[in-house]
């Protein structure tokens, strides 16, 4: 059989490189010949991973999500010149060939699979890590809505600040022609400025209200300290904040990923699509072949294009010159659910132990869901997936802060309607405390209108860009009742962010109203008041884990 030809890598958009920081190149010629065999690029925004352990990447991932660091550079100083990491002895020396020659091999493998079984799930079988930097919160939010077969991991507004500049001395926001306006500009940067100007003051504020405690290490309380600053001020941040995520992701997933972005209706998604395609081509290149191809890629984008337009259409309320309204509560309403979910779940239960039809099943469903469920001893004993034979629709309004942290759970369908300020925004009520809340208000209240100039004239798509963090979104969640326990335990943690925390505890309350006896189960969802300091406990019980660490190295 002849070896298939690698694929040219797509051509460079226009206005691709306009959000990395103005300057010299960030790694001298030493640090460059150590970085280049585990990029793809060194010099580009979006890279893939390789030549590394699976260990390797996700613990660089892992610290990845609370620096602001790029990547390369993380690896780099934290992992190659960091002697007790260990990675000369995981990721061992260069060989004399690089083994993109084995990578080549294993393609020619699976492309000849491909074409004798034409089964998509073989390109399950491959899997890559890519880092997207420099990109917007908006967009970010895009390429993590891909639910099935992509693992996203992004940056944290509660560890990492956004304020700093890029070389040029420019904050990081996003600057696309398409948002060639002359209040966007000004008034991102006047976002920006506030934000920077009342961190270190809310921070002191905070370390006065919440003295280090007997016991807890310096570490543990300025880091507690300073994320519940981050947590307060975080709404002041616009959706064109740049952002950095790392991807893991199948070969399936990430084609449609791919096509998926072609189609968007922001400029920046399309030009990742581009990139995210230059970049898996170089890695798993018969996976992602047919993402942009005239067969089947751009065919299916076209129809994504065409779909979302005739359906815009026939909306009776559409967005165009909407512009503000009179605001909206925060709030959880259960829209829809089954009133026959619990027969359903007991059914579901004891169907594998029978030989009866599903729909013929019958027990005691006390005693069924006491045996499925009453023995959990924490959260991470997961519940069984017979709950998921209970559904429940839900309709949101909260600030788009919390939506970017629900949004990312998997085992439920959700969609939003564009980000605006008609809904109104959320003022933290711990700043009032502390003396910023008017500063707050007038940053925000300033970007909103600026966003009804921006949305007359250039659209409501790309006047999501200015809209802060703060301001409410609507959307929706259709779960079932095993992803509600996971969401709702995981998120009504103590050390959880309060605006999350409130959505998660108003579904689960939903549930309880109309099931309470398959809500009773789900006992690790606190309902109470949660910490104050929320990071404090969570800070400590690090350090404990650090000391025992330790102790076992010694």
């Amino acid at each position: 059989m002849s070896k298939p030809a690698t694929p040219s890598p797509p051509t460079l958009p226009r206005g691709e490189r306009q959000n990395t920081p103005v300057g010299s190149p960030e790694f001298s010629a030493a640090e460059a010949s150590l970085l280049e065999r585990y990029f793809t690029n060194l010099d580009r925004p979006v890279f893939a991973l390789r030549n590394l352990p699976e260990v390797v990447k996700g613990a660089l991932f892992s610290r990845y999500s609370r620096t602001e660091k790029s990547l390369r550079r993380v690896l780099l100083d934290e992992f190659i010149n960091e002697p007790d990491s260990g990675f000369d002895r995981l990721a061992g020396t260069p060989p004399a060939d690089d083994d993109m020659v084995a990578v080549r091999r294993a393609e020619e493998f699976y492309e000849r699979v491909l074409v004798g079984y034409g089964d998509d799930s073989v390109a399950e079988l491959a899997g890559a890590h890519v880092a997207v930097e420099h990109t917007s919160t908006l967009a970010a939010k895009a390429l993590e809505d891909s639910r099935i077969g992509i693992s996203p991991l992004e940056k944290s507004t509660r560890y990492v600040r956004f304020d700093r500049r890029a070389a040029d001395g420019r904050y990081l926001y996003y600057r696309g022609s398409e948002l060639a306006h002359p209040d966007y500009e000004p008034a991102a940067d006047a976002l920006f400025e506030t934000y920077s100007r009342l961190v270190e003051p809310a921070t002191l504020a905070i370390r006065e209200r919440f003295p280090q405690e007997a016991g807890e290490t310096d570490r543990a309380w300025k880091s507690a300290t300073r994320a519940k600053a981050l947590d307060l001020l975080r709404g002041l941040l616009p959706a064109g904040t740049l952002t950095n995520l790392g991807l893991f992701g199948n070969g399936r997933a990430f084609e449609y990923l791919i096509t998926k972005m072609a189609a968007h209706e922001l400029t920046e998604c399309q030009v990742l699509a581009t990139s995210l395609h230059r970049e898996l081509s170089l890695v798993i290149p018969a996976f992602v072949r047919r993402a942009l191809d005239d067969r089947y890629g751009r065919p299916a984008a076209e129809r994504m294009v065409r779909v979302r337009e005739l359906v815009a259409k026939l909306s009776p309320s559409p967005l165009a010159g909407k512009g503000r309204g009179g605001g909206s509560e925060p709030s959880v309403r259960l829209v829809e659910f089954d009133p026959d979910a619990e027969r359903k779940v007991v059914a579901a239960a004891l169907f594998p132990h029978s030989d009866q039809p599903l729909e013929e099943g019958a027990g005691d469903p006390a005693a069924v869901l006491d045996a499925l469920l009453a023995d959990r001893a924490n959260r991470r004993q997961r519940a069984p997936r017979a709950l998921e034979h209970a559904t429940y629709t839900f309709e949101i309004v909260a600030n788009f802060g919390a939506y970017r942290d629900l949004h990312r759970h998997r085992m439920l369908t959700q969609d939003r309607q564009l980000l605006g300020t008609a809904l109104g925004y959320d003022l933290p009520p711990g700043l009032s405390g502390l003396g910023l809340d008017a500063d707050f208000a007038r940053a925000v209240e300033a970007a909103a209108d600026v966003h009804r100039r921006v949305e007359r004239d250039l659209g409501p798509a790309p006047a999501q860009y200015i809209v802060p963090l703060a301001f409410h979104v609507r959307w929706y969640f259709r779960a079932n009742l095993r992803e509600v326990y996971h969401l709702c335990e995981l998120r009504t943690t103590p050390q959880g962010h309060p605006d999350y925390r409130w959505v998660a505890q108003e579904l689960f309350r939903c549930v309880s109203e109309v099931h309470p006896r398959l809500a009773a189960y789900a006992r690790f969802v606190d309902l109470g008041p949660g910490d104050e300091l929320e990071r404090r406990q969570s800070e400590r019980r690090i350090d404990e884990k650090l000391d025992a660490l330790d102790r076992r190295v010694r």
